[in-house]
């Protein structure tokens, strides 16, 4: 007998920096937050039917470490820091996850939610971007939502790929706590306005804690 999931999903995208300048404290604050973010997801009902999980990390090239998966079988990834900022392969396989993850309406049945992605970088990219940039912004790939994480990170790329950008000031593991709280209050409003309203269009986001600022 079959147990797959026939409702329509929303799929989440967590599309996660782990070069080399994320090492150390970041990258730990980053794991721990992926940890609390679950533990909050499967304690909300709304969440735990309809939220997916995927994540994809990026340093000097890009993987899926997770396969779009229900949240009660999610397994947390393995995250090391390392190497360069290839936001072009991370866009790259961002697309091609999407494409092969998400059912698209039919004739007869409606398909998944729009995804709705949460990327997260520190640095400048050190690939081609530009190119992958337009395409996720031009197919409007889901609801993205970009985050420039500390004094490093450049919010130009972001606000190429997508409108909905986020700065933090620093890399400290308070600040990176907030930011997946954050992450998963949306998650959870998203997942309940998706429950009530039936809507595909922009998604409405929770107000931001004092350590992330919304770029104009």
């Amino acid at each position: 007998m079959s147990t797959e999931f026939v409702g329509r999903r929303l799929p989440i995208y967590l599309v996660l920096d782990c070069s080399g300048s994320m090492s150390g404290e970041p990258i730990e604050a980053v794991r721990q937050g992926i940890k609390a973010l679950l533990a909050d997801l499967r304690g909300d009902p709304t969440a735990l039917e309809t939220a997916f999980l995927s994540v994809i990390t990026f340093d000097s090239g890009a993987r899926q470490v997770s396969p779009l998966t229900e949240l009660m079988l999610f397994s947390e990834p393995t995250l090391d820091a390392s190497g360069s900022t290839a936001l072009g392969e991370a866009l790259k396989l961002l697309e091609q996850a999407i494409d092969k993850e998400v059912r698209k309406s039919t004739p007869t049945q409606k398909g998944d939610w729009r995804p709705l992605v949460f990327l997260m970088t520190d640095g400048q990219p050190t690939d081609t971007w530009e190119g992958p940039a337009d395409r996720v912004k031009s197919k409007k790939l889901g609801n993205v939502i970009a985050c420039a994480a500390g004094s490093g990170a450049a919010t130009e790329p972001l606000k190429r790929i997508t409108e909905t950008v986020v700065k933090l000031d620093n890399l400290q593991p308070d600040t990176l706590k907030s930011f997946f709280r954050w992450v998963s209050d949306s998650i959870k409003l998203t997942s309940q306005s998706v429950a009530q309203v039936a809507a595909d269009g922009p998604v409405g986001l929770p107000p931001a804690p004092p350590q992330i600022q919304i770029v104009p």
